[in-house]
């Protein structure tokens, strides 16, 4: 599950309508206007890396650069927590500003904040799991594995292309100025 081929549901796909034309953006502008896109996309790179390391040996049985099974859970917990707080920082910090203009970010009917909530529901079942694994309660089973991250696989890959999609420099120009932009330090 490397890459985002399904369809979401109605009820996390992003549905709002543009509330103007981007404007267009001369080289220079745009490298401002897309900061946070960028800044944001090096934050998923690292979820994509981590969750196409555990998704590899979920679906081959097979562990990167000679690592040890203990190694591995111990990158799916901390992809779980480092994935936890990132979405905390961004939606008690981060979403509440956008969310004045944007209403992808907006905490009650915001696309991006469901995406959200679909991802921590499955989250939460491959921590649990895995913290079983690390305590010996259970066994680690790539089919086991499987089964706890092919059910939002989609929608996490899904909210990690919106998220950074709904920051790029052409949207962000519909909503903010130049100055408000070069304002923004998350």
């Amino acid at each position: 599950m490397t890459s985002n081929t399904d369809q979401l549901p109605d009820s996390v796909a992003n549905t709002e309508p543009d509330p103007k034309p981007a404007p267009k953006l001369s080289d220079h502008d745009f490298k401002i206007y897309n900061q946070l896109a960028v800044r944001m996309d090096y934050y998923h790179e690292n979820f994509r890396r981590t969750w196409n390391l555990l998704w590899t040996y979920a679906t081959t049985g097979q562990r990167s650069h000679g690592q040890s099974l203990a190694q591995l859970v111990r990158a799916g917990l901390e992809f779980g927590e480092h994935l936890t707080v990132h979405h905390g920082i961004e939606e008690q910090h981060i979403f509440p500003e956008l969310a004045r203009r944007m209403p992808a970010f907006d905490a009650r009917r915001g696309d991006l904040v469901r995406q959200h909530k679909a991802i921590h529901a499955g989250l939460d079942g491959l921590q649990a799991y895995l913290k079983g694994v690390r305590r010996g309660d259970e066994v680690l089973e790539a089919g086991a594995l499987k089964e706890r991250m092919e059910a939002w696989g989609t929608v996490l890959w899904t909210h990690l292309d919106d998220e950074v999609r709904t920051l790029g420099a052409e949207n962000m120009a519909k909503y903010w100025t130049k100055e408000e932009i070069m304002k923004m330090r998350w």
